[in-house]
């Protein structure tokens, strides 16, 4: 295996994260801040790290093989990690593990917090948790249109296209897709933060909402999340954008060339419209009979509060555990849904329970009709036998990842639903658990250090769908 490749990209990569430490240092100087100290010194070190190991690693020829690609998303994603925690250690004055579990969750876009008191916090640490999860959001995109399905993960192969095509010939054309996509995610956050600046916020709590909206990350500048701004103009401005970030990027690519059918007719676009219409519906109507609601007010609720859960984004508008056993069931089954593939959202997917409950229906006829014999397709894609193995190994490896997870907090005397919802929405990369401690109005400070380390691997895990991070653990990856 040939790593020079992989520690060049990551040298580059650190030595971008060097400058956008930069940001909120620019914005403490034009606002007239302190906390510039914290990000500069990191800066240095993250800078140099980046230089020296970019520099001393720089290959004659750049190519990567299928196993310098895993290893390459691995080590991209645990180094930014590894480096952005430093100026939350810095200004913040919080143990390390914190600070990583703080970054983990900001760069994976979960948004489970450790840090309390955000609403006096230093703006310079706010505006780097937003930016964290921005940058998450549009890194996880390209992965997952450019990297998972040509590492054929977890059934991704079947949205593979130009841009997952890594021969030279196309790679100018996959380039183009890249930049399409990023400009795209750029528009719709600065639609976003116009949207919340004319329903009332600041300037500053509309950018920083704006890029943990679209990057259905979910950190906030308040303990309060978006329960503190009472505006129902921009509750829904947060559902609606927060839909859009759980939508396929590249069918808004598709948009832009004035093919708007693509996405209207895509049928895990249509799976997941259609699910959250009945999810907002029946959940409103449940909820006016158990509540003292009435119908709009618990459609705001439900609408923002279920779209968040599903986009794994995380902002929270109410505590909805209070709202009984049933709620804490469906919001526990959410979770772990997720919303499309190629979005920013996390979880199993949508496309994954669309094929399942083919597969389903198609075995109960070969039940039925022994002799006959069924073509198995998606979205008009026959599904081939490897993409069917590489789908029951994500799904088999997603809930043993749970479940690990789970037993290790309970190992710590932490009680179960705090250990199951925590390991889901880790997982899932969603952001708030369920219960008292790590529920909408809690956080995650009062675990123990240990949990906080796995549930940190277990939200890298998540991100980089499980089996991209596994792999590295056979031995037959590093013969050879």
């Amino acid at each position: 295996m040939n790593v020079r490749p992989v520690f060049y990209v990551v040298g580059l990569l650190l030595s971008v994260l060097a400058v956008l430490m930069l940001v909120p240092v620019i914005y403490l100087l034009i606002a007239e801040e302190t906390g510039t100290t914290a990000f500069l010194f990191s800066a240095v070190i993250t800078g140099a790290s980046g230089c020296a190991l970019s520099v001393g690693t720089q290959p004659e020829h750049f190519t990567l093989k299928p196993r310098e690609a895993f290893l390459l998303t691995n080590c991209c994603w645990m180094a930014v990690s590894l480096y952005a925690a430093i100026p939350l250690c810095l200004e913040l004055h919080i143990s390390y593990t914190d600070a990583f579990f703080e970054t983990v969750s900001g760069i994976t876009t979960t948004g489970s917090t450790v840090l309390s008191h955000l609403d006096t916090m230093n703006n310079g640490i706010l505006l780097w948790r937003s930016l964290l999860q921005w940058v998450g959001g549009i890194g996880f995109i390209v992965i997952a249109v450019a990297v998972l399905p040509f590492l054929k993960i977890g059934g991704m192969r079947l949205f593979q296209s130009e841009s997952s095509d890594w021969s030279e010939k196309v790679m100018p054309r996959s380039g183009s897709i890249a930049k399409r996509i990023v400009l795209i995610y750029m528009a719709l956050t600065a639609a976003c933060t116009y949207f919340y600046f004319m329903g009332g916020m600041n300037g500053f709590e509309a950018i920083n909402h704006a890029m943990t909206t679209l990057s259905t990350g979910g950190y906030s500048t308040s303990d309060s999340s978006m329960g503190h701004f009472n505006n129902p103009f921009i509750h829904w401005t947060a559902t609606l954008f927060m839909l859009l970030g759980g939508l396929p990027f590249i069918l808004f690519v598709q948009c832009m060339k004035g093919n708007f059918r693509s996405l209207l007719e895509d049928s895990q676009v249509q799976a997941f419209m259609g699910f959250l219409a009945f999810l907002w519906i029946a959940f409103s109507v449940w909820l006016v009979f158990n509540s003292h609601y009435d119908f709009w007010d618990a459609l705001t609720l439900v609408a923002f509060n279920t779209t968040s859960v599903i986009t794994t984004t995380g902002f929270a508008l109410t505590d909805y555990s209070q709202w009984g056993e049933f709620a804490w069931a469906v919001f526990l089954f959410l979770t772990v849904v997720g919303a499309c593939s190629g979005s920013t959202a996390g979880g199993i997917k949508i496309f994954r329970f669309q094929i399942g409950a083919k597969l389903l229906g198609i075995q109960l006829k070969q039940l039925s009709h022994p002799r006959a014999c069924f073509v198995q397709t998606y979205n008009g894609q026959q599904i081939s036998s490897d993409i069917l193995r590489s789908l029951i190994g994500f799904g088999f490896f997603f809930a043993l990842l749970i479940t690990c997870i789970t037993l290790l907090q309970c190992l710590m005397g932490i009680d179960l639903i705090t250990s199951l919802s925590g390991a889901c929405t880790a997982v899932a990369n969603v952001g708030p658990g369920l219960g008292d401690i790590i529920g909408p109005s809690g956080n995650f400070e009062p675990l123990p250090d240990a949990a906080k380390w796995v549930l940190s691997f277990g939200m890298l895990m998540g991100r980089l769908e499980v089996t991209t991070v596994l792999v590295l653990f056979a031995p037959s990856f590093w013969k050879g």
